[in-house]
């Protein structure tokens, strides 16, 4: 079967040369004469002939490319989907339009539709969202499910999008773009707007631990439904991050998830500041179930050893060492990737090290900051530091976005303002990393398990980036 890619925005071919570099994780690839040609077709955006299938797997599975599938792509329409809805109290939207199981987790009163659409499923005691879509997904009869919350809002031609990834037979699940719909609280709104915990942005990618989608929640997903089965269904002893472990369970099995934001729906902000502020914390705390079933998954920050040197460097004021040592980062990038262009390597050393800056910011105000707290304490000479890593990653953020240079994922919609003044802006994203880093922390205490704090210092480009990929037959 013919089929069309696109490169992803990490995409990049020195020179048009024999490297695909690309993918998150940053990968290498270095290409033979056939494989040249392939990649040089899916620049021009050209349909590819069959024999190009070990390659473009490669690429895929690297987030390097991304499929090109038309609406009308697949078998599969909505009358091969079945909509599961666990419910707490409330019921979902009247405007599915779907074969739909609502799961009754024990609501009191007892929850009570006349739409003729919608099968009700009781359990007699609350069991959480997990258990809930469990038994919605044992009645299913369709190929495929739709897990949706009560609260989220389902547009027209939503489903559609997701639908056509599934001509791909390796693709188990594919999740629209959750944008935040106003409605809470107003601090809450105008931050969720430009920033929601559910919004992963406007860039397709594939879904994996360790990548730029790392996950994507349950509010709404599109799955096989066997697929699902065959992973064991949602873990019923997780109340939050069960949607997180069962995609990385799919990934761990061998599926492909997708995440296409050219499908989009609207979940409701909290209500009010203070439940805001509580969901950020239970969000956290999944984190250390979620790192002991996933051993280096949820590692709070990922970087080569030599970034972590730059940067700590930085942190006790050792500027000029720090300069030394990333072009020394360059130099070494250099030599070991033999052929690419001396301007690219610097380039890629240059970048590393600044992205590895900003992972490290994220790592102290996040999961770190009360560690970061208590040695702003005792050693004055972190306190600016540590700081600069509160204050400036969301002073530079509030002001690209206002300049139309929004960060992927958190630019205002059209029906949102521009989102909060800087002050409330860095206010919100300090509160919003301190309950989630306080969650991640009581958490990890609670079980007396502590990965979900430990760093993970990596190998740049991997071995296995640097032999030639060949495709199919070749």
């Amino acid at each position: 079967m013919r089929q069309r890619f696109r490169p992803d925005v990490s995409y990049r071919r020195p020179d048009g040369g024999n490297v695909v570099i690309g993918g998150s994780p940053l990968r290498l690839f270095r290409l033979t004469g056939a494989g040249r040609r392939i990649v040089e077709a899916i620049e021009q955006g050209a349909e590819l002939a069959p024999g190009h299938r070990t390659l473009t797997d490669r690429l895929l599975d690297g987030g390097v490319i991304h499929p090109v599938p038309g609406r009308d792509a697949g078998p599969l329409s909505i009358d091969d989907v079945t909509v599961v809805v666990p419910a707490l109290d409330a019921l979902p939207s009247p405007s599915l339009r779907m074969q739909t199981v609502v799961v009754d987790d024990g609501s009191e009163p007892r929850l009570v539709t006349r739409d003729p659409a919608v099968t009700m499923l009781r359990l007699e005691r609350t069991s959480g969202p997990g258990a809930a879509r469990n038994a919605g997904l044992a009645t299913v009869q369709t190929e495929l499910v739709a897990f949706v919350d009560t609260d989220v809002e389902l547009r027209d031609g939503w489903l559609e999008p997701l639908l056509a990834h599934f001509s791909d037979p390796q693709v188990a699940l594919a999740a629209p773009r959750v944008r935040s719909s106003p409605g809470g609280a107003a601090g809450v709104d105008a931050y969720e707007s430009v920033r929601g915990s559910l919004d992963l942005g406007p860039l397709e990618a594939r879904i994996a631990p360790g990548t730029r989608v790392s996950f994507v929640p349950a509010a709404a997903i599109v799955c096989r439904a066997d697929a699902v089965r065959e992973v064991g269904g949602f873990d019923a002893e997780l109340r939050f991050g069960e949607d997180v472990d069962l995609v990385w369970r799919l990934h761990e099995a061998g599926w492909r998830c997708r995440y296409e934001p050219t499908s989009e729906v609207r979940h409701r902000a909290r209500p009010s500041s203070r439940t805001w502020a509580a969901q950020r914390f239970a969000y956290g705390s999944s984190a250390a179930p979620l790192a002991q079933r996933h051993p280096g998954a949820l590692a709070p920050l990922r970087i080569s050893g030599w970034s972590a040197a730059v940067w700590g460097l930085v942190a006790i004021r050792r500027p000029s060492a720090a300069v030394v040592v990333a072009v020394g980062t360059a130099v070494a990038l250099q030599r070991k990737l033999r052929g690419l262009p001396p301007a690219e390597a610097a380039r890629l050393a240059g970048l590393g090290n600044l992205f590895a800056g900003q992972q490290v910011a994220a790592a102290i105000t996040r999961a770190w900051w009360p560690a970061a707290a208590l040695a702003a304490i005792i050693v004055r000479r972190a306190r600016l530091p540590l700081a600069a890593a509160v204050l400036v990653p969301p002073v530079i953020e509030w002001v690209s976005r206002r300049r139309g240079a929004s960060r992927p994922g958190h630019e205002p919609g059209p029906d949102h303002e521009l989102g909060p003044t800087l002050a409330r802006y860095v206010v919100m994203r300090v509160a919003d990393d301190v309950a989630y880093g306080a969650g991640v922390w009581a958490g990890s205490v609670r079980r007396w398990q502590f990965a979900a704090l430990v760093p993970d210092l990596t190998n740049w480009p991997p071995k296995r980036d640097r032999e030639p990929v060949r495709p199919a037959g070749r």
